[in-house]
């Protein structure tokens, strides 16, 4: 008997729905941030049903919950296996939950199989991936691999003020008997399933995607300094005017971007001080995301970019400062064959695709074989409300991901 055939797509489907209670907003879609109550809420739910398994809770300093399964050799490193259950302020009822719950299931799917793997395998939900709270987003798994130290960022605060610290120790103070543990722990694989967050897979009618690797990102804040100056007595060739400054170099970079045309460019987040219609605006500050998959195109428009904000600054002086670098990567090309392998023998239709957007996975690819598993999500829609995946998608994804993660920890 494989894992794959004691999947429950009618549980998975129960418990991604039940997990959405917590941060429901009235139009259908989550409001979950990372570190607040709603995700506390979330937690110790994700622990009940763990323990309602045998599985025992861990954590960290950057509140990761894992929940171990143990293997008949249970010192070996672990199989990792989950994704994150924070949204952001719009989002929907799969994105990163989808890969925690899939995750679960694949543990009782082995277990109600009546199989031991050889090495433990580990549900994992990863803290603050979307970085919609605390930016910039990956922070559990930064901290777990070392690309971050706690010590550097705990004093990063949210709009409202809040440190990160202190959003970490309110999570960690709500928990019940959960011990404790060190980061980066020898891992023997990662894998990580998720919605696809575009539409290729719907488009070509595929259910399963073999996720190749992720591309590569680049985030700024660029913060332009000016003068206020009252609106009907200032001239213009003697203002200092933030906003202007900051709408000419959005400009001039949105053009350094359209070429090639599959770059990605975003301004998220634009504020202005005073923000008053009577005045010379004081300040802009404004975001600039960059992604391509080819780095040698990202990082021409970084020269680019550093080239823009300072030609087109004015009499403004303006502070850019790079907050993530992300390369592009290429996953595991074991752990991608054995994906593969797993959809082929259980008949489903799988095709390679690349991730545009970004994952905890890429952070676990510098520490261990990584992998990915899409499955489609309706007109490609994420970060929305509207977001959703068809059920039956959905089951396929965590049955390839059962039989993934069972070949993984059972191998030597």
């Amino acid at each position: 008997m494989r894992p794959s055939d004691r999947v429950d797509g009618a549980r998975l489907l129960a418990r991604l729905m039940d997990l959405a209670r917590f941060g429901a907003r009235e139009d259908g879609g989550v409001d979950r941030q990372a570190l607040t109550a709603g995700e506390i809420l979330a937690r110790a739910e994700l622990v009940r049903w763990g323990r309602e398994l045998g599985l025992r809770p861990y954590t960290d300093a950057a509140a990761n919950l894992f929940l171990r399964l143990d293997g008949a050799e249970p010192s070996l490193p672990p199989i990792l296996t989950g994704s994150h259950i924070d949204s952001q302020p719009t989002g929907g009822k799969f994105d990163g939950a989808y890969g925690v719950i899939a995750a679960l299931e694949t543990v009782q799917a082995i277990r109600d199989a009546g199989l031991q793997p050889r090495r433990s395998i580990e549900v994992v939900a990863w803290t603050n991936e979307e970085g919609s709270r605390f930016s910039p987003g990956m922070t559990g798994s930064d901290l777990f691999t070392g690309t971050r130290q706690l010590t550097i960022i705990e004093s990063d605060a949210d709009a409202a003020g809040v440190r990160l610290g202190d959003a970490l120790a309110g999570v960690l103070g709500a928990d019940v008997d959960i011990p404790h543990r060190p980061f980066q722990f020898e891992v023997a694989a990662f894998v990580e399933a998720h919605i696809e967050q575009g539409p290729l897979l719907e488009r070509a009618g595929i259910p399963v995607g073999v996720v190749t690797g992720i591309q590569g990102t680049r985030r700024y804040r660029v913060r332009v300094h000016g003068e206020p100056a009252h609106a009907g007595t200032a001239d213009r060739a003697e203002r200092k005017d933030a906003l202007m400054a900051a709408v000419r170099m959005i400009a001039a970079i949105d053009t350094a971007a359209s070429s090639p045309a599959d770059t990605k460019l975003t301004v998220g987040l634009f504020e202005i001080k005073p923000n008053a219609p009577s005045v010379v605006p004081a300040d802009a500050l404004f975001s600039i995301d960059l992604r391509h998959p080819d780095n040698a195109v990202v990082d021409r428009l970084d020269t680019e970019i550093r080239k823009i904000v300072e030609r087109e600054r004015g009499p403004c002086t303006v502070e850019l400062k790079q907050i993530q670098h992300s390369p592009s990567l290429t996953f595991d090309s074991a752990v991608r064959a054995t994906i593969a392998r797993c959809a082929q023998v259980l008949g489903f239709p799988h095709q390679d695709i690349h991730s545009a957007a970004g994952h905890d996975a890429r952070q676990l690819h510098y520490v261990c074989p990584t992998g990915m598993i899409f499955v489609p999500c309706r007109d490609g829609i994420s970060h929305n409300p509207a977001e959703w995946s068809e059920p039956d998608d959905l089951t396929a994804g965590t049955r390839v991901l059962a039989d993934t993660v069972w070949t993984l920890a059972s191998e030597a």
